[in-house]
């Protein structure tokens, strides 16, 4: 059964339980702070507490993952699981993959992520389009016909993202400026949002670029990476009502406890609204 186009499922799940991405993101010294062992028990554990605590209230959970895939065909196990139990709970599932390749391997990874009948199907995925944007043409296909989602990076947060995202087009747009207006093309008239957003760091200050996509737009770096709810206006502009900001240590640092987990994603989210409304 296709659902119902991302772009119109995430609006409603902003506007119902607050613009927030909580990122699940089991690395190591995480698990030791949360006094778990960095093994499948612990990775286990740690998955199950934060989608048991969070995925019933916030908008977008995000698993990354690297950091099960690391633990080999375990690791993805719990990963399915969680997928499985975020999505049951109404939290929409972004993974972050940040795939990218071409012909049949990107079908492929469309097949795992964007596919209904596949076990890692996710409400979007993330993609990384610097083979050329029509390399992600099957995971977009796919998305569409599954109503699903895509985030592509634009502009990364990484400092060394600007070689590659500011550098100069044959006719004078930037790289991501090129990708944002493919992004913007794929989403024409749709409504009330496009499901082809855009991943732009929430601590690049003035990105110089036009983000009116018509789509959703990710802003890792709040919290640890220095960001702040606050300094979404200046980064988006006129976009900024459609930004998604991403938290993953500035919430997961307040584990195990699952009390503690909703309080610092409710206060993120309640920072985001004030950040967003102007009041």
């Amino acid at each position: 059964m296709t659902l119902e186009p991302f772009g119109a499922r995430l609006r409603h799940a902003m506007d119902t339980r607050g613009p927030l991405c909580v990122g699940i993101d089991p690395h190591a010294s995480l698990l030791t702070s949360w006094g778990l062992n960095d093994d499948i028990a612990g990775l286990e554990r740690f998955t199950r507490t934060v989608v048991e605590a969070l995925a019933d209230r916030v908008a977008v959970l995000k698993p990354q993952s690297a950091f099960f895939e690391r633990f080999g065909s375990r690791g993805i196990a719990v990963l399915e699981k969680a997928v499985e139990e975020a999505r049951a709970a109404g939290a929409l599932v972004l993974m972050d993959a940040k795939r990218g390749d071409i012909g049949s391997t990107m079908g492929a990874y469309a097949a795992t992520y964007l596919d209904q009948d596949s076990p890692l199907f996710s409400d979007a995925v993330t993609v990384s389009p610097y083979l050329g944007f029509g390399s992600l043409r099957p995971a977009l296909d796919a998305a569409a016909v599954s109503g699903a989602g895509v985030f592509v990076l634009a502009l990364t947060s990484n400092p060394e993202g600007a070689e590659v995202q500011r550098a100069t087009a044959a006719d004078g747009r930037s790289l991501a400026q090129l990708m944002l207006d493919h992004m913007a093309a794929e989403n024409a008239g749709a409504a009330p949002l496009g499901s082809v957003g855009a991943v732009v760091g929430a601590t690049l200050g003035d990105t110089g670029a036009d983000l009116a996509i018509n789509g959703p737009l990710l802003a890792p770096g709040i919290g640890a990476q220095g960001a702040t709810p606050a300094d979404l206006p200046a980064v988006f502009g006129d976009a900024v009502g459609n930004v998604v900001p991403s938290v993953s240590r500035g919430v997961l640092r307040h584990g195990p406890d699952a009390s503690g987990l909703r309080e610092a994603a409710e206060r993120f989210a309640d920072e985001v609204r004030v950040a967003v409304s102007g009041s």
